[in-house]
């Protein structure tokens, strides 16, 4: 037998070690984090304060520029990363949660059950996701607003909207891990440790989380990292619509929005535009490609090669 068939299939990580394009992407990815989270707190003062220093454009002790209202934009894009990261992340769990939750019971089951509940995710999908965002802010934001001061949580009342976007984004994006997660575990339920997890009587909630759940971990992780984006883009079109996050809390939609409304033929603030712009597709190329990295890594015939 020749060493190469006895060798030890490499580990997800020494794949992705191996792949350039996935270390840029994490390293971008970690950068803005760290940026986005302490970047505002190192900042001077000065940085988050409206002044006369109405659109300025980027120099060395603005290098992104001022915004209409003379504060930094830099500032800006940095405290709106913090909001559109925050929402895409949360976002992404809440739809992680309720699709393979849905996808391993549907799957599971199987038969008339598994048909009903397919059933209701194809119509969820003929509802256009806008109008399911649009009743779902319409409906609960002052009635988020009410109830925190009732409890008392003052401090939320600002946060309101964000909620309820990372619940409604949550809530429509999970169709598709739902879909994802129940193709495979028909694919799983017929493989004989399923078999045997039943002949021993172990309970369906065991057979599920003990047996089923930890065999897919890898495509729900895959699918995680793609979701994250696909949640950041819904975000950024609601909020450029004027629908989502409202001043003074700012997002990179709501920053695309103002510096849209600046272009124009006279004098373009092309500085406004062009930086949050930036900041957002790096980071949704980065998520993309790292999603890609991740299902080449965790693909069994790229191991065995």
């Amino acid at each position: 037998m020749s060493p190469s068939a006895t060798a030890t299939p490499p580990s997800v990580w020494q794949l992705l070690r191996r792949n350039r394009l996935a270390l840029l992407s994490m390293g971008v990815l970690a950068f803005i984090t760290l940026a986005a989270i302490f970047g505002p707190m190192l900042m001077p003062p000065s940085a988050a304060e409206v002044s006369n220093n109405q659109l300025a454009p980027p120099s060395w002790e603005h290098p992104f520029g001022t915004d209409l209202h003379g504060q930094d934009l830099l500032y800006r894009v940095l405290t709106g990363a913090r909001v559109s990261l925050a929402v895409g992340c949360a976002g992404a769990l809440v739809a992680l949660f309720i699709g393979t939750a849905y996808g391993l019971v549907s799957g599971y089951a199987g038969g008339a059950v598994d048909n009903l509940m397919m059933r209701f995710v194809e119509i969820l999908y003929a509802v256009p996701r806008l109008i399911i965002l649009l009743i779902s802010i319409n409906i609960f934001d002052q009635r988020m607003e009410s109830l925190l001061l009732r409890l008392g949580f003052t401090e939320l009342l600002g946060y309101t909207r964000i909620i309820i976007l990372i619940l409604s984004l949550g809530c429509i994006e999970w169709l598709t891990m739902a879909r994802i997660v129940r193709g495979q575990v028909l694919a799983l339920r017929s493989q004989q440790f399923v078999t045997a997890a039943k002949g021993l009587g172990q309970s369906h909630f065991r057979i599920l989380t003990r047996h089923l759940l930890p065999n897919l971990m890898g495509i729900v992780i895959i699918y995680l990292t793609l979701t994250v984006p696909s949640v950041i883009l819904d975000e950024s079109f609601l909020s450029f619509l004027g629908l989502g996050i409202q001043p003074p809390q700012a997002s990179w939609g709501s920053l695309l929005a103002i510096g849209a409304g600046e272009i124009n033929p006279v004098k373009s603030n092309w500085w406004l535009l062009v930086f949050p712009a930036a900041a957002m597709s790096i980071t949704l190329l980065a998520l993309n490609f790292l999603g890609d990295a991740l299902r080449d890594a965790l693909d069994p015939r790229s191991r065995q090669r």
